[in-house]
């Protein structure tokens, strides 16, 4: 357990991409199983433990100490793991450290009632370090900026293999992944990747530099199509297997049993999950109601239609299409979707065009319907196979500039991980004129992106020094017409709501800039908004 608390915690504290992969190979070359199949699987998602939660881990902190003092404590640092293990009052006479694969194997086999007796007896045997890490690893939320697929790379990096290779055999293998490690180290087969409904990686795009890459190539190279304001998913139906996944590899099935009854096929696409209503596509708005969701009831399923926009076959019946140029996949996938009987699932047209410019016409003005909400432009090389990862030069994604506008911070929260010692979450708004005529602002939108470490550090310190009210993690700062933090704003579409109090909600913001030199009475109107949905 010691080992994993000490990966996490370089983990959270480094902010290099490679100096985070070469931190997990050097823990996965380094540690014995079936514990570094345990953290691998942490790492990607892998875990969860249905007798371990919040609540349990609250209860025992508070039956070992004063529950305001808790509170306090939590509110203060922001973080409910980082609390708990920095307050809790450890019992002499605690047994020995648990090894990772023990705190695992016990918690998949535990029942709810023996959950908390057992979490105090291994938080008695770590230190702070190390419960620390047993907290995160039972909530699952580790928070130290690693990616399902950055660990999978750290794999590839370990056996010397393509992390494609890793990605097309992971959902036929389990945790502790002997058999996966027993492959990469040389002293096995390859696990066979043979399984029925299995996840292919999928192929990226590279987005254009229009002044370079418009230069050397040429239009006639390409099709072009709508980038869909969606989430890219594959749809595989094998052998009696049906599965929805997310374009990472996650399986998304149960949240939409109506997607998966349509996949009436025999065969893997590849194309954007949307909500769909009488053939046009609603707006991400729509499908975010979908989202994140465990269950789904009827009514909403009625509510938020789901549906596929394909634009490309991975597999048709048995016959894996992937090392056919592109061409060659767009008439069978054209073939293939007019053979189906279901109005759930529809092909992405192509956009013809000749020049670069008569493209960047179309891009710059799409004609009405669905296009008017689409993110931009894909361009695919006729030629290309269908190649995982994200190679450079056969696909270009081509999204349209983001709208910016001046709004003014109101509210901020504590951030998670490395941030929860910071005021990293903002809340921003507009200004609003009442029925008085009086200006106020009204928030907008939500952003914990788009700035440095040194200015994070510069905006914490304006909450602190200007906060007016507090409410649990919350704190409200002073913002009016005289005085105010106003951010540029960028995002990437904007939809009406009824969920939110000014009527509108932004797709994506993110803090473009601080503009620590405008008066806040300067920042935009609401009225700006509504002529951009307009």
């Amino acid at each position: 357990m010691r080992a994993f608390a000490h990966l996490l915690d370089r983990l959270s504290l480094t902010a290099s991409r490679n100096a985070k992969l070469t931190l997990i190979e050097d823990f996965l070359r380094g540690a014995a199983d079936p514990d570094r199949g345990y953290a691998l699987a942490a790492l990607t998602g892998a875990l969860s433990f249905d007798a371990a939660k919040p609540a349990f881990i609250r209860k025992a902190v508070e039956a070992r100490m004063d529950a305001q003092l808790f509170a306090w404590s939590y509110d203060y640092v922001g973080d409910l793991a980082e609390t708990v293990a920095l307050v809790w009052p450890a019992r002499p006479g605690a047994n020995r450290e648990p090894e990772l694969s023990e705190v695992v194997e016990a918690l998949k086999a535990t029942s709810r009632a023996e959950a908390q007796k057992l979490i105090e007896g291994w938080l008695d045997a770590l230190d702070a370090d190390g419960r620390w890490a047993l907290l995160k690893l039972m909530t699952g939320g580790l928070r130290v900026g690693v990616s399902s697929r950055l660990a999978k790379q750290a794999c590839a990096n370990l056996g010397g293999v393509a992390i494609g290779e890793i990605e097309e055999v992971w959902h036929a293998i389990e945790p502790p992944y002997g058999d996966l490690f027993a492959w990469l180290e040389g002293r096995s087969e390859r696990p066979s990747p043979d399984a029925p409904g299995r996840f292919r990686p999928v192929m990226l795009a590279q987005a254009v530099d229009e002044a370079v890459d418009f230069a050397r190539l040429d239009p006639a190279d390409y099709a072009a199509e709508w980038k869909w304001d969606g989430i890219r998913v594959q749809a595989v139906s094998e052998r009696g297997e049906r599965r929805l996944y997310t374009r990472t590899g996650d399986d998304i099935s149960a949240t939409f049993p109506d997607v998966l009854e349509a996949l009436d096929f025999e065969g893997a696409l590849d194309g954007e999950l949307l909500v769909m209503r009488d053939g046009a596509i609603a707006s991400f708005g729509d499908l975010q109601q979908r989202l994140n969701r465990k269950t789904v009831d009827a009514k909403l399923m009625a509510a938020h239609p789901a549906g596929i926009r394909a634009y490309d076959l991975l597999l048709d019946g048995e016959e894996d299409l992937r090392g056919l140029p592109f061409a060659e996949r767009r008439q069978r996938l054209e073939a293939f979707v007019g053979r189906l009987s279901t109005t759930r699932i529809d092909l992405s047209p192509l956009q013809p065009f000749e020049t670069w410019e008569g493209l960047a016409n179309l891009r710059a003005a799409p004609p009405p319907g669905d296009p008017a909400i689409a993110e931009g432009l894909m361009l695919k090389r006729w030629n290309s196979v269908y190649e995982p990862g994200r190679p450079k030069g056969p696909w270009f994604k081509w999204k349209r500039d983001p709208h910016l506008v001046d709004a003014v911070l109101m509210y901020a929260q504590r951030g998670h991980g490395k941030r929860s010692s910071y005021y990293s979450d903002y809340t921003f708004g507009v200004w609003r004129e009442d029925e008085t005529g009086d200006r106020k602002l009204t928030p907008v939108g939500k952003a914990y992106f788009g700035f440095t470490d040194e200015e994070l550090k510069q905006i914490d310190k304006f909450v602190r020094d200007n906060t007016v009210e507090r409410f649990g993690p919350v704190r409200s700062v002073r913002a009016d017409l005289e005085f105010g933090l106003v951010f540029e704003v960028a995002f990437e579409g904007l939809q009406r709501s009824t969920r939110h109090k000014s009527g509108v909600a932004m797709r994506f913001p993110r803090i473009n800039r601080i503009r620590w030199d405008k008066p806040s009475r300067e920042a935009d109107a609401l009225s700006t908004l509504e002529r951009m949905l307009d």
